[in-house]
């Protein structure tokens, strides 16, 4: 296995990528600054999570956390649901079982659509929902899924107009790719 070092990177382990991850992130944070009363957070962690080294590997982790997300939130929903349903004030041990429910139907259904990296994002929105969500879980749910959706998408575009022969050159470092000796011997 090889180590990552970048070869052009000012800062050690600081390649392209990091750059447009640091881009896409910012670009998304400056999004909700035009949306009132719309918090930035979950965008940006989809963002992140969302950009990979090519558009292929944007799309594989994109598209782990949205489906993630997704599965995980109407899980989340229809657990929480049920639980209030039974229990009006709610009641922790039958969310432990709902919990363990949740999350085989959760791999299950990751395994089922082809995307069996959507198994940690979705746990995670599943337990926020379960353990930690406000009192409209309907809406906080939607909400999450909306604002993956959003990061996903801008790192998307952000790897499809910033492909790294792109910002190569317009950083200059395909020029010094080229007089660079070779580090293969």
């Amino acid at each position: 296995m090889s180590e990552h070092s970048p070869i052009h990177a000012p800062i050690p382990g600081l390649g392209l990528r990091s750059l447009k991850t640091a881009i896409a992130a910012t670009l998304t944070a400056l999004l909700y600054a035009f949306l009132p009363g719309r918090n930035p957070t979950f965008a940006c962690i989809g963002a992140i999570f969302g950009l990979g080294s090519d558009m292929g590997d944007s799309w594989r982790n994109g598209g782990n956390r949205l489906i993630g997300t997704i599965i995980g939130g109407f899980l989340g929903m229809g657990l929480f649901w049920t639980e209030h349903l039974i229990f009006s004030d709610g009641n922790y041990y039958f969310r432990l079982l709902l919990l363990f429910l949740g999350v085989i139907v959760l791999v299950s259904l990751s395994v089922a659509f082809r995307w069996p990296g959507a198994v940690q994002p979705g746990g995670v929105v599943l337990c926020i929902i379960l353990f930690n969500t406000p009192v409209n879980h309907i809406e906080y749910a939607l909400n999450r899924m909306l604002d993956t959706g959003i990061g996903v998408l801008i790192a998307l575009l952000v790897n499809l107009l910033l492909p790294r022969q792109r910002l190569e050159k317009w950083l200059g470092l395909d020029r010094r790719q080229e007089t660079a000796p070779s580090e293969r011997g």
